[in-house]
């Protein structure tokens, strides 16, 4: 399964406020500050015709636009309408809602537990969640291994435990190893890990990776994130949850494999 415009689930949304602090909310007009009072997320602001100021805004999981009266005093939701019937709305809540929230879930996945596997230099990075006891995570690092191996794809996988009891345990022992890049490898080439103690440090990891799997609505390993380039220059997240068949792998690689071009 995959999808290109929302990696979000709402209990993430409300983790991702990008007014935070009583001094921001403090500045909102006070019609939106009534609404991020009743748990609405003000994500941005953004001019719109008519007089009207908007704000890209969501709650309970849905994008919402709000557009400010010029007296300062009133908002209306919903959307924006020209006279030929275009709609004004879809593209301000693509750049002020949900490229800010890719924005902020990109730097998650970089500030997570997780394990080189691949070139530190690798022009393309993809992020995986991975879980020690998913024979699907087996499959798709090996089905990676040109790229990585060629040094154009660097995988950091983020280990989690969700699959079975000894998934925590396993994920902490490569996650608290001398070189988790190498404890890794040898995992995937067949070395039978066992689960066992770690530093507190390490399990308060796995369980911050598992949180985050959970936060963003994920149900399925390995699931891959990934940026895009859009036709004007701008980078998005794009995702494939589970094992991606061939053509979506070439589209997740940046490419055929390297004894392919």
């Amino acid at each position: 399964m995959s999808f290109r415009l929302c990696f979000f689930s709402s209990s993430l949304l409300s983790g991702l406020l990008l007014f935070a602090g009583t001094g921001q909310a403090s500045e909102l007009p006070a019609p939106v500050q009534a609404l991020a009072n009743q748990g609405w997320e003000i994500h941005g602001q953004f001019d719109v015709p008519g007089g009207l100021t908007g704000y890209g805004a969501s709650t309970q999981g849905q994008e919402i636009a709000i557009y400010l009266t010029p007296d300062g005093e009133h908002a209306i939701v919903g959307t924006l309408m020209d006279s030929q019937g275009n709609n004004l709305t879809e593209a301000q809540l693509d750049e002020h809602v949900r490229a800010a929230l890719e924005a902020e879930t990109w730097q998650l996945l970089e500030d997570s537990h997780w394990i080189q596997d691949g070139s530190p230099e690798a022009p393309r990075v993809i992020y995986t969640f991975t879980d020690a006891n998913c024979t699907y995570c087996q499959a798709f690092w090996e089905q990676t291994r040109p790229w990585v191996d060629a040094g154009e794809v660097q995988l950091r996988h983020i280990m989690i435990g969700i699959l079975a009891p000894d998934s925590p345990g396993k994920a902490a022992v490569l996650l608290g190893a001398d070189d988790p890049s190498a404890a890794l490898k040898r995992q995937k080439e067949g070395e039978v890990i066992t689960a066992s103690a770690q530093p507190r440090e390490i399990e308060e990891q796995v369980y911050t990776n598992n949180q985050l799997f959970e936060a963003l609505g994920l149900y399925a390993t390995p699931t891959s994130a990934f940026q895009r380039e859009t036709p004007n220059g701008d980078l998005r997240i794009d995702r494939t949850q589970g094992m991606p068949d061939e053509a979506r792998l070439i589209e997740m690689m940046g490419g055929p494999a390297p004894d392919e071009h």
